[in-house]
């Protein structure tokens, strides 16, 4: 399937199936591909996080990612409250290379300019740091593993 081909809708995930659907995502993309352990992959911000979620025309979910703000933030931003938390980023292997990734990313950053923050952070698994930097991220500080996998920390002024 190419980009031409693929229509696809990126919402904030508000209803319970939506965000049953985000955590499908993830469970597809790190538990079961990454081998990340499910206890990590899941955690106490996912119930405050702002979620959103990629789906295909026919409802099918293609991807996600989550935006933690305020006090959930702090711990990945040094502190900053201007300063936002995007992670767990996924998209199914089908759907790679076709813009999903993209289009989630620039959602997270418009919900963060929404709740007024100048900044977001993540923690780029580093494969993915061409990937960020293609969407204005720079890397900073030192390479660092998170659930056994290489990962980098980078920022984005919004």
């Amino acid at each position: 399937m190419s980009a031409a081909e693929l229509t696809f809708t990126v919402r904030v995930a508000e209803e319970p199936a939506d965000r049953e659907a985000c955590f499908a995502v993830r469970k597809e993309v790190f538990v079961a591909e990454q081998g990340v352990p499910q206890d990590v992959e899941y955690d106490a911000h996912d119930a405050t996080a702002l979620h959103v979620l990629a789906l295909r025309e026919d409802g099918l979910p293609l991807g996600t990612g989550r935006l933690l703000y305020g006090p959930g933030a702090a711990a990945r931003t040094g502190g900053d409250p201007a300063v936002g938390s995007l992670g767990r980023l996924a998209v199914t292997k089908e759907a790679r290379g076709l813009g999903v990734g993209v289009a989630l990313v620039r959602a997270i950053e418009d919900a963060a300019r929404a709740r007024g923050l100048a900044a977001v952070d993540l923690h780029a698994q580093t494969h993915a740091l061409g990937f960020y930097e293609r969407l204005g991220y720079e890397a900073y500080g030192p390479e660092f593993p998170d659930a056994g996998i290489p990962h980098q920390s980078m920022r984005r002024a919004l």
